[in-house]
């Protein structure tokens, strides 16, 4: 037995193809545009030769000798009669062109400079590591610069790129064309050296293999043709491609061997370039794109790869596998945090695969009788010699049932309390997957926690999630330990809950908490019972009627032993705290478990919120207590809101007429100002600032008026809003809006800007292109 010597794997290194590279892993030349003889047969030297792949049932490789299916495919390779330059790497280029000497090659730096950085490189590899990108970017800023070459004295010209991929550089007698060919040989000058000093490896990638004198052709099986109904063959995009550049190729190889006049060549030259350009990438800005003979722009290779529908985003990152579900959320409070709502729907499809043992074989009978029209039941049987059994074809599933034995396994259908896996993508961070108890219920849209939302960045306007059933015991307890969604509340980005109260809870915690809130027995009682709190604390008020603070109910939710302060969201940043004697009770205390003072809104319990009230609960008692926090108050918090009643109307907004007067006066005193302006940038007498143009200093000057005109119409405008008003109250709580919105609402929008100046008017004197 031969022993295999194992290896770790440290790390991945991504490089170019070189032209040796590409004409190793190449089955042979294609020279040929067309594709197929006359009898249907693929040329040999065409693009859909044999050689490279078969797609054709019928017919076997050439190279490997399989099938369809067997086959994988090869890549062939066209020797390209001139250098052309790869449309990915011209940034790079043009970098390499500025920063390294027109005739040696080494780089603008002088030595002593290149050799401090090689020894940083050679003897701290862990510190070169983390400053790689900030040196590079130093070292070409600084290169970029130079007039001279220091290694050989000669002056530098500076290079001017023309996207996409033409380059000129600007000597004493004018601007000339540098062609790839002369590119490329400047690159081939760079010294190895010197290309580490910028960042590569030369081991894996030399500059002048960005410029491509061969190109590789890849396999018939990556671009299959088609046959249509009438019979005929349908090429692929690529492979229409391929031949405008073989045609070309082939054309300007014949008009360099018959000596023809230079501008010939340079215009087939060009019309090279621009093939390769859109064979790489069909959306380069500068170039009109490559179009089939119907006018449809050709899809290539950056098209397959990028976007929405490219091979990333759609085939790989696109979770269409087995065992799962994908359907529109909405929001349940009802559900633990931990729960995901199935439709009942899903849950007959999707399936757990139960193996029968002696203690669960009663069980997994009843559900293989009931069948796979009824929950909770069963779809499938798999018997110890692999033979499957579709319930859905059996007609005595009594007898079936009977005939169990441990060793089957049973694929029963999902059933509440099970593993499942939730994900919304993008999927931008870990918590965008996690997972949940199913709860199974009715109607046809996943349900879901509202707290649950933000690591998610999940929202109920049509948003749909997948789900995914874990096949095994393993997979499930897993999901169970490091994936729960209680497990994942304090996000790993800033330490602080990323789940946490929203909207509606934040108001009805505020509302529950305020001073002036005072509830009956029976209220108490209700709000408690939510919370499966069974004791009832002391009554705050004795006679004429036992009354409970809102306070109370908060305190009888909150873990014994807690210790906390907080200054919360309604807090003004007055000169002087008052702490106790706050009039905004905005001094948040909790001793020992008991809220003895302030108000809880979102600085407290809400999500992405550091060191909030929940915050402190998870630190000191564990991420169980916080769960439960979680699904016992929010529910109270939701339910109090809802009993209590909130609503919001255009009263809240309005302000007093003489208020309306002097906004309308202090505006006017804005508009004279800037009319002020515009006359003095008439007459010539407005003085630019620093670097700007007179027009970027009046477009300044006039935001800056109108900008402090809104500020002061905000500020009497919040001065004057009703203090008791339910708009102040949400934005008071940090529920929903702030104080911008209601000031823009009761008095002055204020002068909107679009990337830092005013919206500008479209070609007919509109201020929107629509109307």
């Amino acid at each position: 037995m031969m022993l295999i010597p194992q290896k770790k794997l440290k790390a991945i290194s991504f490089g170019l193809l070189s032209p040796d590279v590409i004409r190793k892993i190449s089955v042979g030349s294609v020279i040929t545009p067309d594709t197929y003889e006359e009898d249907g047969t693929p040329i040999d030297t065409g693009p859909m030769s044999l050689r490279l792949g078969t797609i054709d049932p019928t017919q076997k490789c050439k190279t490997c000798g399989n099938r369809v299916g067997q086959c994988p495919g090869h890549f062939g390779h066209i020797e390209l009669a001139k250098p052309v330059i790869h449309v990915g790497f011209v940034k790079i280029i043009y970098q390499l062109l500025q920063s390294t000497c027109c005739k040696c090659g080494r780089l603008l730096l002088p030595q002593k400079d290149v050799d401090r950085i090689k020894k940083i490189m050679k003897e701290r590899p862990r510190l070169w590591a983390i400053i790689k990108s900030r040196v590079v970017t130093k070292v070409l800023k600084k290169a970029m610069k130079a007039m001279e070459c220091p290694h050989c004295g000669e002056e530098q010209v500076k290079v001017r790129l023309e996207r996409p991929t033409t380059f000129y550089e600007k000597t004493k007698s004018g601007e000339r064309k540098i062609t790839p060919d002369v590119i490329r040989t400047r690159l081939e000058k760079i010294p190895d050296e010197d290309y580490e000093v910028l960042g590569f490896n030369p081991k894996t990638s030399r500059p002048e293999w960005m410029v491509l004198t061969v190109l590789p052709v890849p396999p018939v099986t990556v671009r299959p043709s088609i046959t249509l109904e009438s019979g005929l063959r349908s090429e692929d995009d690529l492979t229409h491609k391929i031949v405008d550049i073989i045609r070309i190729n082939e054309r300007l190889k014949e008009q360099i061997d018959m000596g023809a006049p230079m501008a010939i060549i340079e215009e087939l030259w060009d019309l090279l370039q621009y093939h390769v350009t859109t064979y790489f990438d069909n959306e380069v800005s500068g170039i009109p794109p490559a179009r089939h003979r119907s006018g449809r722009v050709l899809r290539t290779l950056a098209q397959r790869l990028k976007g929405k529908e490219g091979r990333f985003r759609s085939s790989l990152s696109g979770k269409r596998v087995d065992f799962s579900a994908r359907t529109v959320i909405s929001p349940d409070p009802n559900l633990s945090i931990n729960e995901v709502g199935v439709p009942i729907e899903v849950a007959k499809i999707l399936t757990i695969p139960e193996k029968v043992t002696p203690w669960n074989i009663d069980e997994l009978r009843e559900l293989v009788i009931r069948g796979p029209y009824e929950h909770p039941g069963a779809n499938y049987i798999i018997r110890p010699d692999g033979r499957r059994i579709d319930l859905r074809y059996v007609k005595d599933r009594k007898a079936v049932a009977e005939a169990l034995a441990p060793g089957y396994i049973v694929e029963r259908h999902i059933r509440d309390g099970d593993i499942a896996l939730f994900n919304r993508q993008p999927s931008l961070h870990r918590m965008s997957i996690m997972a949940h108890r199913v709860k199974v219920l009715p109607y046809k849209t996943f349900r879901l926690n509202l707290c649950v939302c933000p690591p998610y960045n999940a929202d109920f306007d049509g948003d749909e999630m997948n789900l995914h059933i874990p096949q095994s015991e393993e997979a499930r307890a897993e999901a169970l330990t490091l994936m729960l969604v209680e497990q994942q509340i304090l996000s790993p980005r800033y330490g602080g809950p990323i789940i946490g109260g929203t909207q509606d809870y934040i108001l009805g915690a505020f509302l529950l908490s305020q001073k002036c809130t005072f509830l009956s027995e029976e209220e108490v009682q209700r709000l408690l019972f939510l919370a499966d709190v069974t004791e009832l604390p002391e009554p705050a008020i004795i006679k004429p009627k036992k009354l409970w603070t809102g306070k109370q109910v908060i305190s009888a939710l909150l873990p014994k032993g807690l210790n906390y302060t907080l200054r919360a969201s309604a807090c003004r940043k007055c000169g002087e705290c008052k702490k106790f004697d706050c009039p905004y009770d905005a001094y948040v205390v909790v001793a020992n478990g008991e809220l003895v003072a302030g108000v809880i809104d979102k600085k407290s319990i809400g999500a992405g919120e550091p060191e909030s009230l929940l915050h402190r609960i998870i630190k000191d008692f564990g991420i169980g207590k916080g769960s439960w926090f979680l699904d016992r108050a929010f529910k109270v918090f939701l339910n109090y809101a809802f009993f209590h009643g909130f609503t919001m109307n255009l009263d809240d907004v309005v302000l007093p007429v003489e208020v309306i007067d002097e906004i309308r006066r202090m505006l006017r005193g804005a508009e004279v100002k800037v009319e002020e302006l515009i006359e003095k940038y008439k007459r010539g007498e407005l003085e630019p600032m620093p670097g700007k143009t007179l027009e970027e200093t009046l477009e300044t000057l006039i935001q800056e008026v109108l900008s402090n005109a809104r500020d002061s119409v905000g500020k009497l405008a919040a001065q004057y809003l009703k203090p008791a008003s339910n708009a102040l109250m949400m934005a008071r709580s940090g529920s929903r809006g702030s104080m911008l919105n209601l000031t823009q609402m009761a008095a002055n929008v204020g002068q909107q800007t679009v990337r830092g100046e005013r919206i500008l008017r479209g070609y007919f004197e509109r201020t929107l292109p629509h109307f």
